[in-house]
């Protein structure tokens, strides 16, 4: 065989071979049963849509025609298209091919927002400097607190029985004392009040020796915004005086006097108009008096009942001025219709007054009042009884440390003097306290009363100066000291008296 004829069969026997190749590989990339072909669409994107060809494609030679040419596709039985897919997931055309990238898990979805940062510890603040640091704390029951406090002190008196007799002689006495304070603690109505009684005992004059006892109790009820029940309780255990005008014979001891009484009453706010009603009863009792004689005098016919009815306006023009208008009526029964001299002393009286409450600073507070009454009596012998009453009380602090009180008052009251309709009484107090220490404190004061007889020209002057001292040990314990100075001068002949009386003692207070 020639060379060329040689190349020439080798040509073709390469060509065939290639053509088997390619045919064999095609045959491979067709679908055999359920196995999957082809490149994952999670691994790779979709390869694009082929794009048809503008240009004409010429016909393929038929592979039967002729001898096969290189670079030419042959007549097969294996289809040359795309093989199908076994599986595909699916996806939105607009959809782009999930990438390698995306294989990554997702971040964490937050559903609740990160804890907050703990706050910064608090600011020390500076202890709360107390106005008293020696006051008693009190006792808690619930929501109300009671201070009670016992006092036991021993004294001498030059004058027991205040009395102008000669050879009157001084005695030393023990003097026992206790009282409990009462204040709730409610965010609505308010109960206050306080009780104090006391007794002195003389050791060498066992008649001179008495009791004595004041309190008052006050409960109020804040039925709505504007408007509150006032409910008031009072009661006095006082003595009285031998060589008094109104016992009318020479007495030993100190026959007692018991006074009680209460008060039902409401106020109500029409803006800055306020409105009180009250209505009130008090009952006042004596007790029989021992004759030196050794009788007994009975003193039932100054026992009485007393009635009354007070309304009152005020207005407040500004926080620290409120004036008022008051007017009250009264009615006064003795359970006797006359008493021992024949007199028939009921009476009906009706009082007016104006005054106002006020605070000029925080240095000066207080609240004064004046106005007229008129008393007449059931018995026509005793003309109408008319005068001046009046009240006032007021409060100054020139300093932290210095308390000055001025109290004062007028009224109108009863006798058992024939032919006197009743006696008119006007008192004035003054007290000056001044703190030398926290725990230490030195007040000064005294008072004048003056009581005149109706229709008598009889007056009594009565004034007491004196001093007090007051040391704190603790909270619970205090020492407390007094001196008084008291005299009496009266129009009527034998009855001006004077005494000492000076007093020591232990506190005691919870």
């Amino acid at each position: 065989m020639s060379g060329r004829a040689t190349t020439l069969l080798l040509s073709g026997t390469a060509l065939a071979g290639l053509a088997l190749a390619c045919a064999t590989a095609q045959a491979q990339q067709m679908p055999r049963g359920n196995l999957r072909t082809g490149t994952p669409t999670y691994v790779a994107q979709q390869p694009p849509a082929p794009q048809p060809d503008p240009t004409p494609a010429a016909p393929e030679p038929d592979a039967g025609n002729g001898p096969a040419r290189p670079g030419l596709r042959q007549g097969s039985s294996i289809s040359g298209r795309q093989p199908p897919r076994a599986s595909q997931p699916i996806q939105a055309p607009a959809l782009r091919g999930v990438t390698q990238r995306e294989l990554r898990p997702p971040p964490p979805a937050v559903t609740v927002m990160p804890p907050p940062a703990p706050p910064p510890p608090p600011r020390r603040r500076r202890p709360v400097v107390e106005d008293d640091p020696y006051a008693a704390l009190g006792i808690r029951i619930g929501s109300i607190t009671l201070r009670p406090a016992i006092t036991n002190s021993i004294g001498y008196d030059t004058n027991p029985q205040r009395t102008s007799a000669a050879g009157a002689k001084g005695s030393p006495y023990s003097r026992y004392e206790g009282e409990v304070a009462v204040q709730s603690d409610w965010n609505v109505h308010e109960l206050k009040g306080q009780l104090r009684g006391g007794y002195l005992q003389f050791f060498r004059n066992k008649e001179a020796s008495r009791p004595d006892a004041e309190g008052n109790l006050d409960l109020r009820l804040d039925a709505t915004r504007d408007t509150r029940i006032l409910l008031e309780s009072r009661a006095k255990l006082d003595t009285q005086r031998p060589g008094s005008p109104d016992l009318t014979s020479a007495v030993t001891g100190r026959p007692q006097v018991y006074q009680y009484g209460g008060s039902a009453g409401v106020t109500h706010d029409f803006n800055r108009l306020q409105l009180t009603l009250r209505g009130s009863v008090d009952r006042s009792d004596y007790e029989d008096a021992h004759l030196t004689s050794g009788a007994l005098l009975s003193q039932k016919d100054r026992n009485q009942t007393q009635y009354g009815l007070r309304l009152r306006a005020a207005y407040e023009v500004t926080p620290g001025f409120k004036p008022f208008v008051q007017a009250e009526i009264d009615q006064r029964e003795f359970d006797e219709k006359a008493d021992s001299n024949g007199y028939m002393r009921s009476s009906n009286g009706v009082t007016g007054r104006i005054g106002s409450s006020f605070e000029i600073s925080r240095q000066l507070t207080g609240e004064i009042s004046g106005g007229y009454q008129d008393r007449k009596y059931e018995d026509s012998r005793l003309k109408n009884l008319r005068g001046f009453v009046g009240d006032a009380a007021i409060l100054w602090s020139p300093t932290p440390l210095t308390t000055v009180t001025l109290r004062g008052g007028a009224e109108l009251g009863d006798t058992t003097i024939p032919g006197s309709s009743g006696t008119t009484a006007r008192r004035v107090t003054l007290e000056v306290a001044h703190a030398l220490r926290r725990n230490l404190t030195v007040t000064g004061f005294t008072n004048f009363t003056r009581t005149e007889y109706d229709g008598q020209g009889l007056r009594e002057d009565s004034m007491n100066v004196g001093a007090r001292l007051e040391y704190k040990l603790t909270r619970t314990f205090a020492i407390r000291a007094s001196f008084t100075h008291e005299r009496l001068n009266s129009t009527a002949q034998g009855s001006d008296y004077t005494a000492n009386v000076s007093l020591v003692g232990l506190r005691v207070q919870f």
